[in-house]
């Protein structure tokens, strides 16, 4: 089974954390590889940023149908997702649609914490959009101005005061930049607290061993 990772912006260090984090999952199981986009934004952050990657995302999926068994968008907003579905015959997973989805299987109501207060708004329409606004109690972004003495530190707080306060019982990391960061806060707050790079893993590889993809009959174009 190959699974190819598409990271739609141009920042190295993110690509190659999404790879570690994905390949750790696999351990050998089956083949992951991670893509970024030269020409791309260094972060996906604007309206602009995702319809700008939408094309060069497109021909990636095309040029790399026939060698790939599903494909991962690794931005935790899903830009450009229902086209990838669209004109691809293999699954394609989202980590934004992803960890959303898996976390209403293990708690009542989940919480996204993510790295900037602007993106706030796009996590509750993304949450609307996946029929999902009953179960996510809230979005956390850092404050500005808000000092910690590591990254780990400041979601760390984020996370807490969703469970503590808005009563949330799992805890989405709602950027691929926090990919790795799961396990530690999850020891800390003793709730679930879901990497979308896994959570994606673990649909995709799931759809190929069983043998389906998204359906073309209505919704998507069937004469693609």
């Amino acid at each position: 089974m190959r699974i190819l990772i598409l990271n739609p912006n141009s920042d190295p260090q993110m690509t190659a954390a999404i790879e570690q984090t994905a390949k750790g999952f696999a351990r050998g199981a089956f083949e992951v590889s991670c893509r970024s986009l030269d020409d791309a934004p260094k972060f996906i952050e604007t309206y602009r940023d995702k319809l700008q990657v939408g094309p060069r995302m497109v021909q990636l999926v095309e040029a790399a149908e026939d060698q790939t068994d599903a494909f991962i968008v690794a931005c935790h907003s899903d830009p450009n997702l229902d086209a990838l579905k669209e004109i691809s015959q293999k699954p394609v997973v989202g980590i934004g649609e992803a960890s959303m989805k898996m976390a209403t299987l293990l708690g009542h109501r989940f919480a996204v914490i993510t790295t900037d207060r602007h993106s706030i708004p796009a996590k509750v329409a993304q949450a609307e959009k996946y029929g999902l606004s009953r179960d996510m109690v809230s979005v956390r972004a850092p404050d500005k101005g808000a000092r910690y003495a590591n990254e780990t530190e400041l979601f760390l707080a984020l996370a807490r005061t969703a469970v503590e306060t808005d009563l949330a019982e799992v805890i989405v990391l709602g950027c691929a930049g926090l990919t790795g960061l799961d396990r530690q806060l999850q020891r800390e707050l003793e709730v679930p607290v879901l990497d979308g790079v896994v959570c994606a893993l673990i649909i995709a590889s799931g759809l190929v061993r069983y043998g389906v993809s998204t359906s073309k009959v209505l919704g998507y174009n069937p004469h693609y």
